[in-house]
C-alpha cells in the first residue's frame, strides 16, 4: 500500500479520520467529484445525507477498483456539502462510517469539508473528489 496515514501529536486526534496522509507511490489517481449517482446515473439516498455520502465513497471505490486501486490508496478527499451547518455532521459521519465498514477501510484519509450554495441538480446534497496514490 502506498499511503500511510498519521495522527500527528499536537494536533487534535479525530477518530474518523487521519490528519495527514504519505504516499510512497508512483502513480497519482484523481478521481472527479462523485455524487450519489448509480451506475444508471439514478440519483441514490434522496434528500437522507448520509445516504448520499455513503454513494459518493463507493462510486469512488468503484472508480479507483477500474485502475487497478481501493479506497486504501487514497490520501486526500474533499467533500462539498450543500447549505452546510454543524448539525449536519452526525449524518456525514453516518455516511462516512457506513461507507467505511462497506470498503473495509479505518480510519479514512484525510479530508477536507467545504460548504456549497449548489451542486450539478438540485437532489445531489454532496459531491466527493479524491486524489488516490498507487504503487
Amino acid at each position: 500500500m502506498a499511503i500511510t496515514l498519521v495522527n500527528p501529536g499536537g494536533l487534535p486526534k479525530i477518530d474518523a479520520y487521519r490528519q495527514v496522509a504519505v504516499a510512497t507511490g508512483s502513480k497519482l489517481v484523481f478521481v472527479a467529484g462523485q455524487v450519489a449517482c448509480d451506475a444508471d446515473g439514478a440519483t441514490v439516498g434522496g434528500d437522507d445525507l448520509a445516504a448520499q455520502v455513503e454513494q459518493c465513497y463507493l462510486n469512488i471505490g468503484t472508480a479507483l477498483a477500474e485502475v487497478g486501486g481501493s479506497f486504501d490508496d487514497v490520501a486526500k478527499l474533499t467533500v462539498h456539502v450543500v447549505d452546510w451547518t454543524p448539525d449536519k455532521m452526525p449524518l456525514l459521519m453516518a455516511g462516512v462510517t457506513r461507507a467505511a465498514a462497506r470498503l473495509g477501510v479505518t480510519p479514512v484519509p484525510p479530508a477536507t469539508l467545504l460548504g456549497v450554495a449548489a451542486l450539478d441538480v438540485p437532489e445531489h446534497l454532496v459531491e466527493v473528489e479524491a486524489t488516490a496514490v498507487l504503487d
